[in-house]
């Protein structure tokens, strides 16, 4: 049996609402999917990248909340 990996990419909109994307990896085989929105997609590279993507597009969060405010 596989072992199953999973991380999670969590950005704030505008508003303040927490969006996350998480990634589980088994095996060499990604996925992602929206806790959101219900969004999900196999990606094969970058999948960190492409959860940011749908972050931005799909509901303009953009505020990394691991981020430090300078």
């Amino acid at each position: 049996m596989p072992q199953t990996d999973r991380s999670k990419i969590s950005r704030w909109d505008l508003h303040g609402r927490e969006h996350v994307v998480r990634v589980r990896r088994t095996g060499v085989q990604r996925t992602i999917g929206c806790d959101t929105c219900g969004w999900r997609r196999r990606v094969r590279f970058l999948p960190w990248t492409k959860a940011q993507e749908h972050l931005a597009q799909a509901h303009q969060a953009t505020v990394d909340p691991a981020g430090s405010a300078a």
